[in-house]
């Protein structure tokens, strides 16, 4: 009798990721086309989490020509944090974008990727002048002496979990005057590659906080893991009242049981 539940639960399994796989995208596919920019752009980071994937990369390159520049910028951090090297050329496009944020997350992304053309944007940054034959504009030179945005850019590069940009982590913390939460939030992102059994209890006892922001980052930082037994802790926050949690736990569901997850085990 015992064996024949084994059975069961192991023969059940696939059913259960397909059913939450089917959920997960649900919930993404919802977002992605909300006429809302920030539900857009939410989704788009959060696609970031899933490598691997025609579908993740497909949406997140759909959203690079969107009419918001938030919207774009978080659509090219996404293929830069999946490792989608094959859009490079797409990313690159982006440097003559009329907003500063998009041509530094293009930039921030094609450096992820290893791709050397990021080195152009940060060369004009510091300078004030392009590289030969870099393809930079007048119009792009001027925005990245834009001071609001280099600390923008600093701004996110140093907190360590952004949900969907700089600006929204900025007014949260400013507005509620909370400290903590996202220097816990930053905190559970540096427990993603700690292969203490420790660290990944904290971060799934994490996904029952009472900060969204926390519960979020926890959700990231699992997906980053790579460890399919977390997996079954995300589905619960499937119907989370913040949104940018329950993108982020979709997200990080599906990397988890991606097939590219899969064989890597």
């Amino acid at each position: 009798m015992k064996n024949k539940c084994v059975l069961i639960l192991i023969c059940g399994l696939p059913v259960w990721c397909q059913s939450n796989n089917d959920k997960a995208w649900a919930i993404l596919d919802k977002s992605l086309g909300d006429k809302s920019a920030t539900s857009r752009a939410k989704s788009a980071y959060a696609l970031g989490l899933i490598r691997a994937n025609a579908r993740a990369q497909t949406n997140a390159e759909k959203l690079l020509a969107d009419s918001d520049s938030k919207v774009r910028a978080a659509a090219a951090g996404a293929l830069g944090r999946m490792g989608a090297k094959s859009a490079a050329p797409k990313l690159v496009a982006l440097f003559n974008d009329h907003e500063s944020e998009v041509v530094f997350s293009a930039a921030s992304a094609l450096r992820a990727l290893g791709d050397p053309s990021a080195y152009g944007v940060y060369y004009a940054t510091l300078t004030g002048e392009k590289k030969t034959g870099e393809g930079l504009g007048e119009a792009q030179l001027k925005l990245l002496k834009d001071p609001k945005a280099l600390a923008k850019v600093g701004f996110e590069q140093g907190v360590g979990f952004i949900p969907f940009g700089g600006p929204a982590l900025m007014a949260f913390k400013t507005i509620t005057k909370d400290d903590t939460t996202p220097i816990r939030a930053a905190a559970a992102q540096q427990l993603a590659r700690d292969p203490d059994e420790r660290s990944a209890k904290a971060l799934v006892a994490a996904l029952s906080d009472k900060k969204s922001l926390v519960r979020a980052s926890a959700a990231d930082a699992i997906g980053q893991r790579d460890d399919s037994a977390l997996a079954t802790a995300l589905p619960a926050l499937f119907n989370d009242d913040d949104d940018v949690v329950r993108l982020t736990a979709s997200a990080a569901f599906l990397r988890l049981n991606s097939p590219a997850a899969r064989s890597s085990r």
